[in-house]
């Protein structure tokens, strides 16, 4: 069952993580766009990959790699394959696959690529300031906090 409390207690180590705002943000951004590529069950090395080489925040790029769900995973294939067709010129045409894993995509490779870096792109901009809205706002209810965020959109780093 979906614990509602312990959920609230991660969302909120999140917003209230001693970082800035805006590397909050881009590592959440970072995980959501991973989270959309078509390499189920590498989303989660991929995220901590990218997050030691661009020096994100690993834990919100984790958790935004876990943004597509199963539930969305295959609407979401679906809309990126006819994105990818369209995009590439070639006419549209039913998806159909067997599967998650890569040998049954592996056909629809060149369109699922196409398409799941298109819409992963766009969730991924919209993630970035919905996260840095949301940390912001988050923030501003401590005083403690709204002092330490002022400061550090002031000065664009992290504070020690």
């Amino acid at each position: 069952m979906l614990n509602k409390e312990k959920w609230k207690k991660k969302i909120k180590a999140i917003l209230s993580l001693d970082s800035h705002p805006g590397h909050i943000s881009a590592g959440f951004a970072v995980g959501v766009f991973i989270s959309f590529t078509p390499f189920f069950g590498l989303h989660t090395p991929m995220a901590i990959a990218a997050a030691f080489i661009f020096r994100l925040n690993k834990l919100t790029c984790i958790t935004g790699a876990w943004v597509n769900t199963p539930i969305t995973v295959i609407p979401i294939l679906g809309v990126s394959y006819k994105l990818g067709r369209m995009l590439r010129g070639l006419p549209p045409e039913k998806f159909q696959i067997e599967g998650l894993q890569w040998q049954h995509l592996e056909k629809h490779g060149t369109s699922l690529l196409l398409g799941t870096s298109i819409l992963g792109f766009i969730a991924a901009v919209a993630a970035y300031f919905i996260c840095y809205y949301l940390v912001v706002r988050f923030r501003q209810k401590d005083e403690t906090l709204a002092e330490l965020t002022k400061e550090m959109e002031e000065t664009g780093e992290d504070m020690e």
